[in-house]
């Protein structure tokens, strides 16, 4: 007599990083998800545009299986609110990040919040925005010394008017999402994070973390995006043999 195994397909997951980070940012989560059967990869963009950071993660959606739950930090955020609305896309995973609305920039959204102290911590040199080395604590204070130091090194640093760029697409007003609250960030206000979570319906978890949970908490932002894989994992069959 032959049977079917009703089987969970696990979907891919996709990372986007922000400003003074690069995808090495995710590399506490990454292992662990792949070790749990997910095929993970994270989006290596520029910071040169805002055009060219979707169309880059939206690259990265061509390398893996879909459906694909999409995971973006800070600015990463932006990008995934406008490349989600691809049809690969099925879950939103936002870590500390922005969430712009139609009418929005990052940079019209942060303007509604109070300034946060990183800002106070930049340098504009050669054409890019720099994080000094002595705004590192408001961005990522809660990892021990040589943790920060390799934050710094490995910076990716945007063009001057990246934030007031404009794109189409807004994810969150059609896909389920999931919002990480970083309590004690001092670079994307928790207020603003709150407020994004709000208006998206997401489902919050808030962290007692600075700007990057995904180093100083990775257990709790691994269970976020385990719970938003496991809510949209699509059922498979497998054929069995039985007597």
């Amino acid at each position: 007599m032959e049977g079917a195994v009703s089987m969970q397909a696990k979907p891919s997951i996709v990372f986007a990083h922000g400003l003074w980070a690069d995808g090495s940012c995710f590399s506490k989560l990454i292992p662990a998800l792949q070790a749990e059967g997910h095929e993970v990869l994270a989006s290596q963009h520029g910071l040169d545009s805002l055009g060219g950071d979707v169309a880059s993660v939206v690259r990265c959606f061509g390398r893996v299986k879909g459906p694909i739950v999409l995971v973006g930090h800070s600015y990463g955020g932006t990008l995934i609110t406008h490349a989600g609305t691809d049809d690969r896309v099925v879950a939103l995973v936002y870590i500390a990040a922005l969430g712009p609305d139609e009418t929005e920039t990052s940079q019209s959204q942060q303007a509604k919040f109070p300034t946060t102290d990183v800002f106070g911590h930049i340098e504009v040199a050669d054409g890019r925005i720099w994080l000094r080395p002595d705004g590192v604590p408001c961005f990522a204070g809660d990892l021990p010394e040589p943790e920060q130091k390799l934050v710094w090194a490995t910076q990716a640093v945007p063009v001057p008017d990246l934030f007031t760029q404009k794109a189409d697409g807004i994810a969150w007003r059609s896909k389920p999402s999931w919002f990480i609250v970083a309590r004690q960030d001092r670079t994307v206000h928790p207020e603003l994070q709150r407020s994004a979570a709000r208006r998206m319906g997401a489902t919050t978890v808030e962290v007692d973390s600075s700007h990057v949970p995904m180093l100083s908490n990775p257990g709790a932002v691994l269970d976020v995006i385990r719970a938003a894989a496991s809510a949209v994992a699509t059922p498979t069959s497998r054929a069995a043999a039985g007597s």
